[in-house]
């Protein structure tokens, strides 16, 4: 299954860098990498919600845009490893401020409800 590369020219830098990591499951798939590898049935475990068919597809999108690497073994069975690129463990600072907002913004929410 060939993943298509977005084709879309970025108007700026926010709108290259959203292209490449923006979506429901991707920075969910780049934090729980964090710490090191996981294999794929790791992975649709830490991702909750995430169909295979959804993971498969974003792995692969993240792969090809050298975010993550995808090391196979060749075992029987079969085993596959996914861990973050150098230029992928750049991210994890800002996706950490995110997250940080995110609870912050989830926090006030709750108060004023």
């Amino acid at each position: 299954m060939k993943v298509k590369k977005k084709t879309r020219l970025p108007h700026c830098a926010v709108d290259y860098a959203f292209q490449r990591i923006g979506g429901k499951y991707k920075g969910r798939i780049l934090w729980v990498l964090k710490d090191g590898f996981l294999r794929y049935g790791e992975l649709k475990r830490a991702v909750v919600g995430i169909s295979p068919k959804m993971l498969t597809q974003t792995l692969k999108e993240l792969e090809v845009d050298e975010l993550i690497a995808r090391k196979v073994y060749l075992e029987v069975p079969p085993r596959v490893e996914y861990t973050l690129t150098t230029t992928g463990k750049e991210l994890i600072p800002f996706i950490r401020q995110m997250r940080a907002w995110g609870e912050k913004q989830m926090a006030l929410s709750r108060i004023e409800a």
